[in-house]
């Protein structure tokens, strides 16, 4: 079988982005190679519920949010449950929108320099490079941006780690599970960046537009070898920080700070290649963060045709562009519409998990796609950790959680 990468390329594109990357950050500046475990098992745990997805959209021709439509009765359940999607993916991405744009401007500062353009501007700069491929991308000319994208930032960030030689041996000891005084947070952190509920939505759409039922085989390769190597991008962010940062205690609060830090410790090719790895990270997440809300808002409006699901998708994903744009470049803290989102990706998350292992068992939906029973097993030890993850979030929302 040849390899073909398509939708999975999307997914790494969304979970690498800003927050990902400062998040591996903190974790190697603050704790060398010790949370490396946390990040091999995000990385594992997306990749089984993204096949799953991905199995969804290819198998059965469905997206994620027109099966839970269609799955759930009518009445108050389905308005509660399209409710917290609408609010968890379109109204959160919107807030977070802006993150993924401020983020991209980080990069292109730390390349740039900060002194060159105020720093909205290149917010700015970025949201409109992202905008055409919103109102004119279609499948196949997304995909192949993407995975460009995704290719640049692997290779930036191969570099940066290449020029600080991270300890092999030490990363090896990472893969033992512990947690260090202090590090719960961020080994949750870590799994939370990585395993997010939109990208469930985004990867069944963008399945089921690439492959067709005869190539679920296809769809599950691209799902391992994509996010397979978002995990390895994401642990050369890690081991950069830990070789350049933790040894010699140089303090970080973000990946542009890490930037700055990364000259004087491994030369100054390095924080142009942090830089243009943050840059091509923030672009990536302002396109595939709109676009997952665009398809979840779609698929759960009732009555939609072909057409108009199509309209209703790029309206969606530019509306969100939009205010990401307006939060980034006016300096906004959206703090109550990020707080709501959070409170319902926890939410979520757990609930999709648990809704993907109800679906993919269902012969007469998936049919000779459905769930192995050891699929069953680590799906559903995957729900627990995220019903853990979602409740821990809700209380950090409500201000019962530290």
């Amino acid at each position: 079988m040849k390899l073909k990468i398509g939708p999975g390329a999307y997914v790494t594109a969304a979970f690498i982005g800003p927050g990902t990357v400062t998040t591996c950050t903190l974790a190697g500046a603050n704790f060398g190679f010790v949370l490396v475990w946390a990040l091999v098992f995000a990385t594992l745990s997306t990749i089984l519920l993204q096949d799953m997805a991905a199995r969804l959209g290819a198998g059965a021709q469905r997206g994620l949010g027109e099966a839970l439509m269609q799955s759930l009765p009518s009445g108050p359940v389905r308005i509660i449950i399209a409710a917290l999607v609408f609010i968890a993916i379109a109204i959160g991405n919107a807030a977070y929108e802006a993150g993924n744009l401020v983020g991209g401007a980080f990069g292109a500062e730390s390349m740039l320099g900060p002194d060159r353009l105020a720093r909205h501007w290149y917010v700015l700069a970025i949201a409109v490079t992202a905008l055409p491929a919103l109102i004119f991308g279609r499948y196949k000319s997304l995909e192949r941006l993407l995975i460009g994208l995704v290719l640049i930032m692997g290779l930036a960030f191969f570099g940066t780690a290449l020029l600080t030689r991270p300890n092999l041996l030490a990363m090896l000891n990472g893969l033992i599970p512990r947690i260090p005084e202090g590090g719960t947070l961020t080994a949750i952190a870590l799994i939370g960046t990585t395993v997010v509920p939109y990208n469930l939505f985004l990867h069944a759409a963008a399945a089921r537009r690439r492959w067709t039922p005869d190539q679920v085989a296809d769809a599950r390769a691209d799902t391992i070898v994509s996010i397979g190597l978002g995990g390895l991008v994401s642990l050369l962010i890690l081991a950069t920080a830990a070789s350049a940062l933790f040894s010699s205690q140089l303090e970080v609060t973000n990946a542009a700070d890490m930037a700055r830090s990364l000259e004087p410790v491994a030369g100054p090719w390095a924080r142009y290649l942090l830089g243009l790895g943050l840059l091509a990270a923030g672009l990536t997440s302002a396109i595939t963060a709109p676009l997952a809300a665009g398809y979840a808002v779609s698929e759960i409006l009732p009555g939609l045709n072909s057409t108009a699901r199509r309209r209703a998708t790029k309206l969606t994903s530019i509306t969100i562009l939009g205010i990401g744009a307006l939060v980034g470049t006016l300096g906004i803290k959206p703090i109550l519409l990020i707080l709501t989102a959070q409170a319902a990706n926890g939410l979520l998350l757990p609930l999709m998990a648990a809704f993907l292992l109800y679906v993919m068992n269902k012969q007469n939906l998936v049919g000779k796609h459905a769930n192995s029973n050891l699929a069953n097993l680590m799906g559903a030890s995957v729900v627990m950790i995220t019903f853990g993850l979602g409740l821990r979030g809700i209380l950090r929302t409500l201000g019962l959680w530290p």
